[in-house]
């Protein structure tokens, strides 16, 4: 299966099919390892086969029976060009050495968990939620779970539902009656109705009595204090990385690949594949003192062997 954004794609089909393709090429994902940013599909194929695309209403109404031509013909480019551009895609990824690179990374994309979430787990998806301790991280953990229900109970995404910065303010300062709700980060603004307010703090309450989930793993340890640090540090490093071999950052390394590595999580991105070699082992070897990171002039880093001798 050849897609662009494939990801909701993927979503719907998983859900109305129970079932993804057993290949798939994303061409947005293949296009990020020749220097393109995510690009929406109209940019992709200006810039591989210098077609211009119409723009549609982002306004007009999709639930509309019957749609308009001028629907129609636009939901048809999703499709009409994408093949051509797989080609151009293919060819260049395959004339600089990347074309695996992008079909693993795509491979990853085809696998990714999808369906139904378990509420319980929700809060482990809240950076701030996973440096809570005792109580506060019991209520945020009941809190989440109490959104990730509700979202799925209206069909919402859970941000719309209530956002991540009030279900950790919520944890913080656990509200005792609705009119506190009001006070809680993230919530101005919110008239959350009578019956979500009562549920909030009934989740409140069950987190109070509940005891505080445990960490599973290396997802919810911090990093080292001593190793805080090198996270900016190499991120800076990365970033010129990927200017200089044209490929979108993210897709070399993320910063929580950066700490995932740092910490020694044995999952982590860039301690296998085609990033280790690229990625991970001149970190490690930053990190561990072999390396150095130095300016080379126009702004630009570089990171060469270290000569041990101080200034």
């Amino acid at each position: 299966t050849v897609a662009h954004a494939a990801d909701q794609d993927l979503e719907v089909l998983a859900y109305a099919c129970d079932a993804i393709p057993g290949e798939l090429f994303d061409t947005q994902v293949a296009a990020g390892f020749l220097g393109m940013a995510s690009p929406s599909l109209g940019a992709l194929l200006e810039k591989t086969l210098s077609i211009r695309t119409a723009k549609a209403d982002r306004l007009t109404d999709w639930l509309a029976r019957p749609l308009s031509k001028e629907q129609l013909d636009y939901a048809a480019t999703d499709v009409a060009h994408l093949l051509e551009a797989y080609d151009v895609l293919v060819a260049e990824l395959a004339e600089r050495g990347r074309l695996e690179w992008a079909r693993d990374e795509c491979d990853q994309l085809r696998q990714r968990a999808r369906g139904a979430r378990d509420p319980e787990q929700a809060w482990r998806r809240i950076k701030e939620a996973r440096q809570l301790r005792g109580r506060s991280r019991a209520v945020a953990q009941s809190v989440a779970a109490w959104r990730e229900r509700r979202a799925a109970e209206v069909d919402q995404p859970v941000r719309y539902i209530m956002p991540d910065l009030a279900v950790v303010g919520i944890a913080q300062r656990p509200p005792s009656a609705p009119g506190d709700l009001k006070r809680i980060r993230g919530m101005a603004g919110r008239g959350l109705s009578e019956g979500a307010a009562k549920a909030v703090l009934e989740a409140v309450k069950a987190g109070k009595e509940n005891p505080p989930p445990i960490d599973s793993g290396a997802v919810g340890r911090e990093l080292e204090r001593e190793l805080r640090p090198a996270v900016s540090l190499v991120s800076a490093w990365v970033s010129q990385l990927a200017r200089d071999l044209e490929i979108e950052t993210s897709l070399l390394a993320t910063r929580n690949d950066l700490e995932a590595l740092l910490r020694g999580d044995p999952a982590a991105r860039l301690a296998r594949g085609w990033r280790a070699a690229l990625v991970g082992e001149p970190i490690r070897r930053l990190v561990e003192g072999e390396a150095a990171l130095a300016f080379a002039g126009g702004g630009r880093l570089v990171l060469e062997e270290r000569s041990r001798r101080s200034l």
